[in-house]
């Protein structure tokens, strides 16, 4: 096989690229930058910025016709100017897509978000129908969602699409979602936000990688998963604060107790939200609005369908991801997966 990875040098990319190689797929990795890492494994690494359309067409048609692109690159975050967001998640698609149907490309998989269905209300083991948000409280989710619903709509017979929805990947090598929660916890910084019963699907990113692999496979023109949308996660979802505490129990680092009501960190989101925009201060504010209903709400998906259209079964149950992370976690790992 023949495959493109968009933004193999990231997180998830980097995973995938790893597990097609030992597969023994021919992989090239489209990024801003070039990865020693990846070169090593034997991918092509082609720098090129997506969000410019004429580059993106020429890195497509210097690497030929793959026979399956996974577009993964994405601006995540929950704060910065809209325009960046929707220049890397919104133009870039656009341009992929553009350059898949230049190139004849026959299968495109689309990293998307579950955030792109959260609407600040309990989500439990919501099933692929529930709709996208009206209302999107950061640019993340609401560039993701404009993107995953191009995606879909290209979908017909000469290129076939799906989108999967991984929610809260983690793992050794996570550079976003742990640190950041680590970090907060031994500051003190942490608390549980609302009455703290919350159950949240996460995902190992080996998880992540496989399922986009099986919808590789599954992918085709008229396949069932052909223009839909498909949410990932462990198949156990955690009672959030409990999950956490457990892995700062593990990790020697101080437990959450301090507890603050939802609606008094709803307001403290959106006047931090205020400050940071009248005062154009840089980085991510500590609380926003939907940092908010993410820590204090339910959001779990249900993972049949799939199962059932994409072939997918868990690689690595809840338990053992949680353990390779803590693992890595205590031996300061920045390299391998443990």
């Amino acid at each position: 096989m023949k495959a493109v990875v968009t933004g193999g040098g990231g997180f998830l990319g980097r995973r995938m690229v790893e597990m097609l190689r030992e597969q023994g797929a021919e992989v090239s990795s489209l990024s801003r930058s070039r990865y020693g890492a990846l070169e090593e494994l034997g991918a092509r690494c082609v720098q090129v910025d997506l969000a410019d359309r004429h580059t993106t067409l020429a890195a497509f048609a210097e690497l030929g016709r793959p026979d399956v692109v996974f577009h993964v690159a994405a601006k995540a975050g929950v704060w910065g100017p809209r325009a960046e967001y929707v220049r890397a998640n919104v133009d870039a698609t656009r341009h992929v897509i553009e350059a898949c149907r230049a190139q004849g490309v026959a299968k495109l998989v689309y990293t998307s978000s579950a955030s792109v269905c959260f609407d600040g209300r309990d989500h439990v083991r919501a099933s692929n129908d529930l709709p996208y948000a009206r209302r999107h409280l950061a640019h993340y989710p609401a560039t993701k969602a404009e993107a995953e619903r191009a995606v879909l709509a290209a979908n017909d017979d000469e290129l076939a699409t799906v989108a999967l929805r991984p929610h809260l990947i983690f793992g050794p090598r996570d550079p976003h979602l742990i640190p950041r929660l680590l970090e907060s916890a031994a500051a003190g910084r942490l608390a549980i936000v609302g009455q703290g019963r919350n159950e949240v699907s996460v995902t190992y990113v080996d998880n992540a990688a496989h399922a986009h692999l099986c919808a590789a496979r599954a992918l085709e023109p008229g396949a069932a998963c052909a223009g839909k949308a498909y949410f990932l996660g462990n198949e156990q979802a955690v009672p959030l604060w409990g999950w956490i505490n457990a892995l700062l129990a593990q990790l020697h680092l101080p437990l959450v107790t301090q507890r603050i009501p939802l609606p008094l960190a709803y307001s403290v989101g959106a006047a931090t939200e205020l400050l940071w925009r009248v005062f154009r201060r840089r980085g991510e504010p500590r609380m926003t609005r939907f940092v908010a209903l993410q820590l204090a709400r339910s959001h779990s998906y249900d993972l049949e369908p799939a199962r059932r259209d994409l072939g997918y079964e868990e690689a690595v149950d809840l338990k053992e991801a949680t353990a390779r992370l803590v693992a890595s976690v205590r031996a300061g790992l920045a390299g391998a997966p443990a």
